[in-house]
């Protein structure tokens, strides 16, 4: 067996600890490192915009009504009749349909929808030749978006 010189062990012991504890250092600089480093950025609290929103609304009517519309019609004569019970799908710019509504006994409809701009498709109703053409509506960031007019057809000629 071969004999060791006194202190050789005491250098390899102390040389390993040192490199243990420039580890612990190092790793202690690491905001990574642990829960408990004050140097590790706390998080901020999410905050989530929340888009404005606006009403938009209208009528739908179907029109015309007289067969043949006179040169001056009395008041209220071959007037677009309300369209009750239509079904309009609102779409966004990418094509997905975003509210859906139906019209009322009166063919009015509101809807809440951020600001942007929309297409709104009337759905084909009964007793209506073909259904009305989509119409684009905007929603404006502030103030408040016109009233839309959705116009079927009846069909009369």
């Amino acid at each position: 067996m071969r004999s060791r010189r006194p202190g050789a062990m005491n250098r390899r012991s102390l040389g390993l600890s040192a490199a243990f504890v420039a580890l612990l250092i190092l790793g202690g600089c690491n905001p990574r490192a642990g829960a408990s480093s004050s140097l590790a950025p706390s998080p901020s609290p999410a905050v989530t915009a929340t888009p404005s929103t606006s009403s938009l609304k209208g009528k739908a009517v179907a029109g015309p009504t007289c067969p043949v519309e006179p040169a001056s019609p009395k008041p209220g004569e071959c007037a677009p009749r309300v369209v009750a019970g239509a079904v309009l799908v609102f779409t966004d710019s990418g094509g997905h349909e975003v509210a859906r509504v139906t019209t009322g006994t009166d063919g009015s409809f509101a809807v809440q929808l951020p600001s942007g701009t929309y297409t709104l498709t009337p759905q084909a109703v009964q007793g209506l030749m073909g259904v009305a053409p989509p119409v684009s509506a905007t929603v404006p960031a502030s103030g408040t978006a016109a009233d839309l007019i959705v116009q079927y057809d009846t069909g009369i000629r």
